[in-house]
């Protein structure tokens, strides 16, 4: 019978590095072993430990040193926005740091002013402010506005000055490809009443001249379908006019989402 890995207790709740590995009783063999995942460069965890964002930059701040800044998308993370803080992670270093890129971690080396770092969940991260100036480098512009649009809406200042209080990232792209397209930009998540005052629904996007409302159907809308309808009968009973969107409008049929909402907002 094989015998059983030896596994310390104190490195099954986190990630950890070499030297914690070896002061715990483990060898560099052990650690290739089937219990144990690597990382990165003297960064492990226990197979069995369920992947937590927070605990892995955690560990990623105590083996890169009290000079690394989270950056980019890991920085908007930890300014608690929604997005994916781990592919790759994201790091700055001083210019005379030997710290380099490897596996799952991207660094760039430059110099940070004291006024441009910031605390953020508990690790040194870039300023909001630092964070949009850099991801306005490297994303296209509609995914800058989509991480804006959930800034604005979690009281983080307005990064763009397109933004809007949005409720998902769809809603945004489907304002963009609108914008995009030479229509006016819409308003975006407005109260809507009939002719007497009553409340009849909120719009996603809204055009107010036309009366024109445009609602972004996720993948949830199935559950909801039975409500949906409801409001829909309110919107139309008050006067409104109503286009749904999907994903796939979005990004396979933009040129008929785009004529749809031309044709019925009188733009021609």
């Amino acid at each position: 019978m094989p015998r059983k890995a030896y596994v310390p207790r104190e490195l099954t709740n986190r990630p950890f590095t070499l030297e914690q590995a070896l002061a715990a009783g483990l060898t560099r063999h052990a650690l290739a072993g089937s219990s144990w995942r690597r990382l990165g460069r003297g960064l492990y965890c226990w197979r069995g430990a369920k992947q937590d964002a927070w605990l892995l930059l955690s560990a990623w701040r105590d083996r890169l040193g009290a000079d690394a800044v989270f950056a980019g998308l890991t920085a908007a993370w930890l300014h608690r926005l929604d997005v994916e803080p781990l592919e790759p992670i994201e790091v700055i270093v001083p210019p005379t740091s030997g710290t380099r890129s490897r596996g799952g971690l991207h660094v760039r080396h430059c110099e940070l002013g004291s006024h441009e770092i910031a605390i953020a969940r508990g690790l040194r991260a870039t300023t909001i402010a630092r964070t949009f100036r850099d991801l306005r480098r490297r994303l296209p512009p509609v995914e800058v506005l989509a991480i804006a649009d959930q800034a604005l809406r979690m009281n983080l200042g307005r990064h763009d000055d397109r933004a809007a209080p949005a409720e998902s990232p769809m809603e945004t792209r489907l304002r963009w490809l609108l914008i995009e397209a030479g229509l006016p930009s819409p308003e975006v998540q407005v109260d809507l009443r009939d002719h007497e005052g009553r409340f009849v629904g909120r719009a996603d996007l809204y055009y107010p001249r036309s009366r024109l409302v445009i609602e972004y159907d996720g993948a949830n809308h199935g559950d909801r379908l039975v409500a949906d309808d409801r409001r829909q009968n309110l919107l139309v009973d008050a006067g409104f006019r109503l286009l749904r969107f999907t994903a796939a409008d979005v990004y396979k049929r933009s040129e008929t989402v785009i004529a749809q909402v031309r044709r019925l907002n009188n733009l021609g």
